[in-house]
Order: C-alpha cells, then structure tokens, then sequence
C-alpha cells in the first residue's frame, strides 16, 4: 500500500490516501505541542515510538471486542487505517484530577476522584476546544441524536475500565485520556486518531512519575526515554 495524496496534517499526524477508497495511511510525526500549539517543539523518535504503542493497544482493544479504525502497522512511522468522518468532539476521561480540571475546579492535583469523568471537548484550534455538553453538541449541530451521545460516553467509560487495569498491571497509573471517534462508510461509530503517551497522562504506580507528554508541557526533559519506559512495560 503507498501514499497516494496528503489529506490532513494535524498535530502529530499526517494522514494520506492510498490506492484502495476508504483506506489512509497514518504518519506519526516526530513534531510536539502543547498549549494549543502555543508551545512547539520536537523530539526524534517520538513518532515511531506513538506509532508502535498506538498499534499495540488498538490490536489490543480490537481483540477485545472495541472497534477501531485500525487495520495494521505497516512500518515504523505508518499504520494502515480506515477512513472515518471525525465527529468534532474530543472525549475525556479522567481517573485523577491534574492538568485543567484541577485549574477549573481547584481539586489538588493527583486526588483520585471518586468515579470515572467523562467530558467533552469542542475539536476547533481557534477556539481553544472548550468544554461542552450535550447541548452544545447539538446547538453546533455536530449531532442531534441523544443516542450517539451517550454511545461517546459509554464507550469512553468501558475503555477507560479496561486500560485502566491493563496499565495497571504493568505497574502504571492512567491519569486521564484522549479519544476521538468517527463514521465509517457504514456509519458505524468507532474508535479513530491514537492512543499513545502524546494523548493519555501516565504516571508511575510507586513514584507517580510523569511518562507521558507532561514532560514537555512542564520542561522536565527525558520525554523520549519516558515513551520507551511506557513501550516496555507494555511489551513486557
């Protein structure tokens, strides 16, 4: 399968069309942001290492009954990939209470709340993709189904359930993370985007380390050696 046409470049992705309708290939860039773009950066060897760890836990969720837009690795940068109608809402789960929810609601930062929050998140840069609720989804016409909402927040609930105890096991805390869903040509709703230390908060279970793009945000350095240290016990 090869790159035929640049569809989009985002943030840490480009995706290209390929031969076959219908299916992209993904290219995990090595660029880094944070603060809506505000800050910019880069970090060799941090698309490869999204890439494979974003691979591992789709195969892993598939095989556990999760649909996604995943169909395999091809190399060490690409996936191959469906295509998918990106619903404009970028879906939150959170276990701990750090980043901006402890800005907005003063919770101290590592409190573990009492159940699994979902939220949110308007997709618009130019925004700064504020938080919304259902009626904001359906006021900016990105759904008038009820349905397809509370779809995005089961969902959301179920694979935080089971990375939560999957990370558990290999002895690390999923702090908070990132989802997009999409469409298919079916109009199925399923998993897209990545999963990957750039859009999940991983902190060690001992040390509460950050393992994850925090250490860019916050000046900590070693992000590369934080992303290995997440493959490894993850392949481990």
């Amino acid at each position: 399968m090869k790159k035929v046409k640049m569809l989009y470049e985002g943030k840490g992705k480009r995706l290209y069309t390929t031969e076959e309708k219908g299916i992209l290939i993904a290219e995990f860039k090595d660029d880094l942001t944070a603060f809506n773009a505000e800050k910019k950066g880069s970090e060799q060897g941090k698309g490869a290492l999204n890439c494979k760890i974003s691979s591992l836990l789709f195969e892993l969720l598939e095989k556990n009954g999760f649909k996604t837009h995943y169909i395999k690795r091809l190399d060490t940068q690409n996936i191959l990939c469906k295509q998918v109608d990106i619903i404009p809402i970028e879906v939150v789960s959170r276990n701990v209470a750090t980043g901006s929810l402890s800005k907005r609601l003063g919770i101290k930062e590592g409190s573990v709340l009492p159940f699994g929050l979902v939220e949110f998140y308007y997709k618009d840069d130019a925004l700064g993709d504020p938080i919304i609720n259902d009626e904001h989804c359906k006021i900016l016409g990105i759904t008038q189904d009820q349905e397809e909402l509370d779809f995005l927040r089961t969902q959301a609930k179920k694979i935080n359930a089971f990375l939560k105890d999957f990370f558990a096991a290999k002895h690390l805390r999923l702090i908070d993370f990132k989802l997009e869903f999409g469409r298919d040509g079916e109009g199925n709703i399923i998993l897209a985007d990545e999963i990957s230390p750039d859009s999940c908060r991983f902190w060690d279970m001992d040390t509460n380390e950050k393992l994850d793009k925090d250490r860019f945000r916050q000046d900590l350095g070693n992000l590369k050696l934080a992303y290995e240290e997440v493959l490894r016990r993850i392949t481990n």
